[in-house]
């Protein structure tokens, strides 16, 4: 019965090991895109070129 439950135990334990490992891949992967997105819209807003920003710089 000891075999059993140590083969169980080990493998739940290996399936947990994977859902975390998979998740943390989802997660960082999430992360590098959202800065990516982030700094795309900072470099957009900072090229700027309305009338407000035009008169801004004129003045």
């Amino acid at each position: 019965m000891d075999g059993k439950m140590f083969l169980i135990g080990l493998s739940l334990g290996m399936l947990g090991g994977a859902l975390i490992v998979a998740n943390s891949h989802k997660a960082r992967r999430m992360v590098k895109e959202s800065q990516e997105q982030i700094r795309k819209k900072a470099e957009e807003l900072s090229k700027c070129k309305c009338c407000d920003c035009e008169q801004a710089e004129e003045e």
